[in-house]
């Protein structure tokens, strides 16, 4: 299909297994902090490592200086304010005091994009429903690409809203995202219906 952007995330991903993980940090993350040491080209702040796993295998994709987005979503909301403290140590170059303390359940992040992404689309349609919608360490409505016109909330962007739930369990998480979607009401949007799918089947 067409080249989006992420339109969903999930956290904890099943396919990123510890044993994954160490291998990605061995052969991408730490050569990478080596060679900037080595350099002398000091960085302070996030290096956001996107991967694609194949067979067992981590490859490297892209580094962001920045959190990658939808996936973000669901990793601040696991992190909870504890994401503040992390950045600010980092900020003072006191980050290896630090520890980070995931919550113990699942989020899930639905993309709301504008019709017609990644191609051409339309700016300006009303949004409406989000006043009526929870917002709480379980239930968040990101605003990606949004504006305000007289008092009402519209399109202004390709990808718009991040709609972000946690549940007990991946398909909970799932099915509280998929109602939080489905109670905004925006005729100009679509979204993904198949978010977490691999983890689930």
């Amino acid at each position: 299909g067409p080249n989006t952007g992420g339109m969903g995330a999930y956290s904890p991903a099943p396919v990123l297994t510890d044993a994954i993980a160490e291998r990605a940090l061995d052969e991408i993350i730490r050569p990478t902090m080596a060679e900037m040491a080595k350099r002398g080209t000091p960085y302070q702040g996030v290096l956001y490592a996107g991967l694609m796993i194949k067979d067992g295998a981590p490859r490297l994709v892209e580094y962001n200086a920045r959190f990658g987005d939808p996936e973000c979503q669901v990793l601040m909301m696991r992190l909870g304010a504890q994401a503040f403290d992390l950045l600010h140590a980092a900020a003072e170059s006191r980050l290896g005091e630090m520890r980070v303390n995931w919550a113990e359940d699942h989020a899930v992040t639905v993309v709301m994009a504008a019709r017609g992404y990644p191609g051409a689309y339309e700016k300006g349609s009303p949004i409406t429903g989000l006043d009526r919608l929870p917002e709480d360490s379980s239930h968040m409505v990101f605003h990606a690409g949004t504006a305000e016109q007289d008092g009402q909330i519209v399109s202004a962007g390709g990808r718009v809203l991040n709609v972000t739930v946690r549940g007990d369990s991946l398909a909970d998480a799932q099915a509280k995202a998929y109602r939080l979607v489905e109670a905004i009401d925006w005729p100009g949007g679509f979204y993904r219906r198949d978010i977490g799918w691999r983890a689930l089947s």
